[in-house]
């Protein structure tokens, strides 16, 4: 195995001389500087999201949704409902309309991880988040980590996020420290008192099962520290400055509202917000005894002979499948209001 593993690095350091790239040798310096300011790396937990395989292409799983749901079943209610949408505006064939609908129907009663639909497959996927850890707390973004052209401080409903269109490739070149990063994360499995003996079993279940690791873009979300303790404040958001929308508008509008502030708290947010936005690529906000930080998460899949991994048996829902949208006939009719 060390032997396997210094092959392999010898070939992304090969690659990365090779290709002489400026950026890519600024983001490999990055990301070496981040390795020692932040050394450890801390388990957040499963996202979820969807995959498809092609018949013309049995090789090749693409990433449909961006893996960012946090229960197995909310990412099988979005697919449920990107299937219904392509019968509904997609096609006019009846037999088309009904085989995607068919696998609707399946989504709607059973738990299902997986199902066909005019010759694709599709897979709900599971990835475990890392964030990064050192003296100065959890990792902020890097410099070479892409921003949005557009910097607004608008709340926005559409991000993009790169996950979709991608391919879940665990052999792509992603430089020197990602390189290193996938073989230590090929013998990764959940320890310690925090995890169940079900999750425990299943990770080392999957360890087996699934040995390559495939790495997805890079996310960002909000966490505060209070009183030692790291707490996550945000979802997941494809870029640095959609993070930091999601504090400012939290300092700003939602946080005194949910906790039910006291004027001078809600004030000090306030404030706060103001001074955060004021500063532009800043990362950290400070109210009181709490620093809220847009923090970097990677994640990273698991891959075997059959694709992909799916979410495991110790994964929890929150709920359960349930009908999302009205009946539609195959002819494209929809019946509001009926079972």
């Amino acid at each position: 195995m060390a032997d396997d593993w210094k092959r392999r690095i010898d070939e992304l350091h090969e690659n990365l001389v090779r290709r002489d790239d400026p950026a890519a040798w600024v983001t490999e310096a990055d990301a070496v500087e981040a390795s020692y300011r932040y050394p450890d790396l801390l388990v957040r937990g499963p996202v979820f999201g969807v995959a498809a395989q092609e018949r013309e292409r049995p090789g090749e799983w693409r990433l449909l949704m961006p893996v960012i749901s946090g229960t197995p079943q909310e990412a099988r209610d979005g697919l449920n409902s990107h299937l219904w949408f392509r019968a509904k505006d997609e096609t006019d064939d009846p037999r088309e309309r009904r085989g995607l609908l068919d696998a609707v129907a399946v989504l709607e009663t059973d738990p299902a991880d997986e199902v066909e639909a005019l010759g694709t497959r599709y897979r709900v996927v599971r990835a475990d988040e890392f964030a990064r850890r050192g003296p100065e707390g959890l990792e902020p973004p890097r410099p070479t980590d892409p921003e949005p052209l557009d910097r607004t401080w608008e709340s926005q409903r559409n991000r993009t996020w790169t996950d979709v269109g991608q391919l879940i490739d665990p052999d792509r070149e992603e430089g020197l420290m990602a390189g290193a990063m996938k073989l230590g994360l090929r013998t990764f499995c959940y320890a310690g008192g925090a995890f169940s003996d079900e999750m425990l079993r299943d990770a080392a279940r999957a360890m087996g099962k699934y040995p390559e690791v495939a790495l997805l873009p890079v996310g960002f979300s909000v966490v505060e520290r209070h009183d030692g303790t790291w707490t996550t404040r945000g979802v997941l958001m494809p870029s640095p400055h959609d993070a930091r929308r999601v504090l400012y508008d939290g300092l700003n509008e939602f946080w005194p509202l949910i906790y039910r502030l006291k004027e001078e708290d809600r004030e000090a947010y306030g404030r706060a917000a103001k001074e955060f936005r004021a500063a532009g690529r800043t990362n950290d906000a400070r109210v009181g005894g709490s620093l809220f930080r847009v923090c970097r998460i990677e994640r990273a899949i698991r891959y075997g002979p059959d694709g992909p991994e799916p979410p495991r048996p110790s994964d929890t829902d929150q709920w359960g499948p349930m009908k999302l949208h009205p009946t539609m006939d195959d002819d494209g009719t929809i019946h509001h209001g009926s079972d």
